[in-house]
């Protein structure tokens, strides 16, 4: 049979005996709307996947809405679209992500590699299995006067907001002065570097987004958690 031709049946894409149990063990686990989730993940329109899974628009259409029941060959096409085991479609449905870090939990830290350090830090998501950035809740305390700051770099892009007090920030060559309320996102990638610049610590919260690569989304989910251990300031060589 032609899998673009697949009957807007009713009840199933299966064979003509298919049994009611079957219709209540696909909706049970839901499998339309694992569908539709991982469709819309990747901002699909049923038109393309049903071209990259050899489906009909249609036939995806009632699929996700439960009108029709699939067979495992087409489940099994639409799993290697998105680069899934067919295995997916009935393992327990994963509770969504929610984490709270209380601020008693949290572990204070210094600069790491240093003798004085210019910042300390608080990880705000260690928690987070998997995560695709690292918030952080930093101090940046007053230095000697004319004392250098380490420049440093890594993938991905970050985000600071001032919270506190005064800051400088050198990206690449260029020096730049931000207070209290200010904001800056830019591209990691490029040196850069913190320095108190009032006589009062600077705190801010700071955002480093990951750049994911081949490489780094193959790592195991326990060697991305150990990359919780600073923000930005700090680099972090496995990101």
């Amino acid at each position: 049979m032609d899998p673009k031709a697949e009957p807007a049946t009713p009840r199933s894409d299966a064979s003509p005996d298919a049994s009611p149990s079957a219709d209540a063990f696909i909706a049970e686990k839901r499998i339309g709307e694992r569908i539709r989730r991982l469709r819309l993940k990747r901002s699909m329109g049923l038109v393309e996947l049903g071209r990259h899974a050899g489906l009909s628009a249609s036939f995806l259409s009632q699929l996700e809405t439960g009108r029709v029941v699939p067979t495992l060959r087409n489940l099994a096409r639409i799993a290697m679209v998105f680069g899934r085991d067919l295995s997916y479609f009935f393992e327990p449905e994963p509770h969504p992500l929610f984490r709270i870090h209380r601020r008693a939990e949290r572990v204070r830290l210094p600069q790491s590699g240093v003798e004085d350090p210019s910042y300390y830090f608080e990880s705000l998501g260690y928690m987070v299995p998997d995560r695709q950035l690292d918030p952080y809740y930093a101090e940046f305390v007053p230095g000697r006067k004319g004392a250098d700051v380490r420049p440093h770099v890594h993938p991905g892009y970050e985000f600071l907001y001032l919270l506190d007090g005064e800051l400088e920030i050198r990206h690449g060559d260029r020096a730049h002065a931000l207070e209290a309320g200010d904001s800056v996102y830019f591209d990691a990638g490029t040196a850069h570097a913190y320095r108190c610049a009032g006589s009062t610590p600077a705190v801010a919260l700071i955002v480093t987004m990951h750049q994911m690569t081949p490489q780094s989304a193959l790592r195991p989910a326990a060697a991305r958690a150990a990359t919780a251990s600073g923000p930005s300031p700090e680099p972090e060589p496995e990101s």
